[in-house]
């Protein structure tokens, strides 16, 4: 009889994080953009966020801090970078960026 929890992952089931990371990025500004309420883009990120930080804190907490802050920080930088190279060139950057972070960081060593 299986005794873990109904919401546990299979033992051995790795998530890569960088598409995640970088396809919510992206998918939040696309949902804030197009249906101009940026409060749904927002719920995109977050569960962008959730689910990639589920993988992390396999890791340790202190992994899905950084990862977290390296995401939230990405999402921050896209907003003035906007200004200097447009929207979508900049959510395109941010999202490569934060997705190679989350690979280099965690999917390689997974």
């Amino acid at each position: 009889m299986n005794t873990s929890p109904a919401h546990a992952a299979p033992t051995g089931l790795v998530l890569p994080t960088a598409p995640v990371v970088a396809a919510s990025l992206v998918a939040g500004y696309a949902v804030a953009r197009w249906t101009r309420r940026r409060p749904l883009g927002g719920v995109v990120l977050l569960a962008g966020g959730v689910l990639a930080g589920r993988e992390w804190i396999r890791r340790g907490p202190a992994l899905t801090a950084a990862l977290s802050a390296v995401y939230v920080g990405a999402f921050v930088a896209s907003h003035p970078l906007a200004r200097r190279i447009g929207a979508w060139p900049s959510v395109f950057t941010v999202a490569a960026a934060a997705g190679a972070v989350a690979h280099v960081a965690y999917d390689r060593k997974a």
